[in-house]
């Protein structure tokens, strides 16, 4: 691997950073330091990459170091505008959407795809083929299996009390088992589990744990059927 003497117009390269010689890079993007471009890799118009992440005081993630660089693997794609800071890593094949927003010390599985504008907060673990739509929010430490889909705008909290708890109380993101499906809009509340294959509807609000294989709509949200064979991941391969 050897540094590129082809320079897009534009480029912030810090220093020690080196792009493989197949990386495309857009006009006008920001590489920061420490930040390990895997081969084959797309950069977009105006991307930040390696962004050092500025918390306030009372920060549930203040005082926590980010010592890694940013990673991304093979055949990455960041897409126009988007944003992701250092301590991250990107699995192979992933796109980053246009205007997307990746936080520190978040992890990104192999295939996984984030939609535009969405935001994926610190401290959150995504696994391989996740499908996250346009406009959504993961929360910091959220937990988000293989093969999830999450649709439009769907979002989720981990704060109960919204910041009137005693400093160093942790926060309570959302997990999300294998394969299951979150309608656009809908809401989870903080802590919330939803099983292996299940089912929530567009616009459902969740307020407590969703069983495998459950299908639930409503506000607050109710089940109103199983999950049938038909439908499991496995058929759709």
């Amino acid at each position: 691997m050897s540094p590129r003497t082809d320079q897009p117009p534009g480029l912030v390269l810090a220093d020690g950073v080196v792009l493989p010689d197949d990386t495309v890079v857009g006009a006008h993007v920001v590489i920061g330091a420490g930040t390990i471009i895997g081969p084959g890799c797309v950069i977009g118009d105006h991307v930040v990459l390696g962004k050092t992440p500025r918390l306030a005081a009372r920060s549930a993630a203040a005082g926590v170091a980010v010592d890694e660089p940013l990673v991304l693997g093979a055949g990455v794609a960041v897409c126009t505008a988007a944003v992701v800071f250092a301590g991250t890593s990107i699995g192979d094949g992933a796109i980053i959407g246009d205007q997307a927003h990746v936080r520190e010390r978040t992890r990104i599985g192999a295939q996984t795809v984030i939609g535009r504008g969405s935001a994926i907060d610190n401290d959150v673990v995504i696994g391989d083929r996740v499908r996250i739509q346009t406009d959504v929010y993961v929360t910091a430490f959220s937990l988000v299996e293989d093969d999830v889909f999450l649709g439009p705008r769907a979002m989720t909290t981990n704060d109960d009390v919204m910041a009137r708890h005693a400093p160093g109380e942790p926060l309570d993101g959302a997990t999300l088992r294998r394969a299951c499906r979150i309608g656009g809009a809908a809401v989870l509340v903080p802590g919330v589990e939803v099983g292996e294959e299940a089912f929530v509807a567009a616009g459902a609000v969740v307020t407590r744990d969703v069983p495998p294989r459950t299908a639930v709509k409503g506000v607050p949200a109710r089940a109103f059927r199983e999950v049938g064979e038909e439908e499991l991941l496995e058929r759709w391969h």
